[in-house]
């Protein structure tokens, strides 16, 4: 597949690392295919296996002098079944299947002449909480069961279900229940764990899975201002958080979190989810398996919609490119899924199996950033703006109005780029304006710049703090010419503070022509 690299990428791609791309190499061309996260999931591998792809990355990083972010994608509270005998059980329809409170009993007990298979589950309240009538999905949903009664009591508790549709069961498939209201833990002991080492080695960011509420977000905030990777209840905003603005100079920069929009509870509790997060990801899987799989397009839309109300960026997920697991290129359905959530307003979309066990990783990043590319071009040449993203967007502060303005400036100028030094949300400001024109993201902060690297139409470039305005400006103009990036005459915006060095907010816009003498 011929491809072409850009210079500046509008939509950012996340990659899933694993197995078929766990090299510095296999990574450092999927950085230059336009991968500018990768996603570390703590549910499949070892401590010294994630040791190796962690790495992996930032070794590719380096080479390539691109930053990259690095996500810990915890494993949330996921139900499983326990050990199934031989290959599997076949479950047919209007079979009976018993769950035991006997979490402790690993083996699937099948009887035949009863029509009955008695399974186990790793979670002991699911007799307790699962009531007549609701649905037991075993495997994505590719099993539906249905509640009929409930026995017993204490240890000889039982739920009993029916088989609504059948199919293969093996070991540890997980179960959602998309009726039934959890008393599950936000943080298992092994989200602690794995918390815990993404600290200590250092992550980007922090992704919540099967987040139903803006406690649970608010519990992960809790454990890590424990950890010193927050600053505490109410001393930051979003954009704070991402691009590490600090209310004091001695504390660390923060871990951004992501969370996961993957069951009916988030989406029934978004607007106190959007307040307490400071990244979104629809994760379309599980959505898609706790409601109506014709629900999920206009879900999408309708959170991404939420999100740009409350300046919260949004990344989509889950089957994007799925058929590239295998072949090395995917389907029409699959790129027209792509490029509708560039135009739905995603700030991000992110590969799954796609690179993490799939065939062609490269490829798959090729394929995914040659579609954003395209429609982000059909974007700027104005065919196309989305209306529900002009309306949600905030104008609630001086940078959102800022933001705002520059928008319209950039429309009727027809600017070339965006140029911001910022060291607090003016960035972030910027990108969620969703502004059809590259913006080149300077700063001194290193771990600012990856924080950066996953928000629209930003790209993150170093440079030493510059004394003053006029001296930042100036040495932009050389680099854009240097690097034919622009060239002489064109127009250009620079947004920063006053003075340069300015922490809480943008409040100076500079229509500049490349190579216009500075005073």
């Amino acid at each position: 597949m011929k491809h072409v690299m850009t210079p500046f990428l509008m939509t950012k791609i996340i990659a899933t690392v694993g197995p078929s791309c766990s090299t510095p190499a296999v990574i450092e061309e999927m950085i230059l295919a336009g991968a500018r996260g990768f996603r570390i999931n703590f549910s499949h591998g070892s401590f010294s296996e994630f040791d190796s792809l962690l790495e992996s990355i930032r070794e590719a990083s380096r080479k390539t002098g691109i930053p990259a972010a690095v996500i810990g994608d915890l494993p949330g509270p996921k139900i499983r079944i326990g050990t199934v005998s031989g290959q599997g059980i076949l479950l047919r329809e209007d079979m009976q299947v018993v769950f035991t409170k006997q979490a402790g009993k690993e083996e699937t007990i099948v009887e035949p002449k009863n029509h009955r298979v008695i399974l186990s589950v790793n979670y002991p309240l699911f007799v307790d909480e699962v009531k007549r009538g609701q649905r037991v999905l075993i495997d994505d949903g590719n099993v539906i069961l249905q509640c009929t009664g409930i026995g017993g009591s204490g240890d000889d508790r039982q739920v009993t279900c029916k088989v609504i549709e059948g199919g293969m069961i093996s070991s540890h498939k997980g179960v959602n229940l998309p009726d039934t209201d959890l008393a599950l833990p936000a943080l298992t002991e092994k989200d602690v764990t794995c918390l815990s080492y993404a600290v200590r080695k250092k992550f980007d960011f922090i992704a919540l899975s099967f987040v139903r509420s803006g406690k649970d977000l608010a519990a992960l905030k809790q454990k890590m201002t424990e950890m010193g990777v927050r600053h505490g209840k109410g001393s930051h905003t979003p954009a704070s958080a991402i691009t590490g603005a600090r209310t004091k100079a001695d504390l660390p920069a923060l871990m951004p979190v992501i969370a996961k929009i993957e069951k009916p509870q988030a989406v029934h509790h978004l607007d106190g989810i959007l307040k307490e997060t400071d990244l979104v990801m629809v994760a379309r899987g599980d959505l898609g398996v706790e409601m109506d799989l014709a629900e999920v397009a206009v879900l999408q839309k309708q959170i991404i919609t939420a999100c740009h109300r409350h300046g919260i960026p949004v990344i989509v997920a889950t089957q994007m490119l799925q058929s590239m697991i295998e072949a090395s290129t995917p389907t029409r359905a699959e790129v027209s899924d792509v490029a509708n959530a560039i135009l739905d307003g995603a700030d991000a979309v992110m590969l799954s199996g796609e690179t993490a066990v799939g065939k062609w990783p490269v490829e798959a990043v090729k394929m995914m950033n040659r579609i954003a590319v395209r429609t982000n071009d059909y974007i700027r040449a104005g065919f196309f703006e989305n209306p529900l993203m002009a309306e949600a967007m905030p104008r609630t502060n001086r940078s959102d109005a800022l933001a705002h303005g520059v928008k319209t400036i950039v429309k009727d100028l027809k600017i070339k780029m965006i140029i911001v030094w910022s060291r607090g949300d003016g960035a972030i400001a910027l990108s969620q304006y969703h502004i059809p024109c590259p913006i080149l993201a300077f700063n001194a902060d290193t771990q600012r710049l990856i924080h950066m690297s996953l928000l629209n139409g930003l790209t993150p470039l170093f440079m030493k703090q510059p004394a003053s305005g006029s001296q930042f400006i100036r040495e932009v103009d050389g680099m854009l010419v240097k690097n034919k990036w622009a060239r002489t005459h064109d127009p250009v915006i620079f947004v920063m503070g006053e003075p340069v060095d300015k922490t809480d907010a943008i409040n100076r816009v500079v229509v500049h022509f490349v190579g216009e003498a500075m005073e």
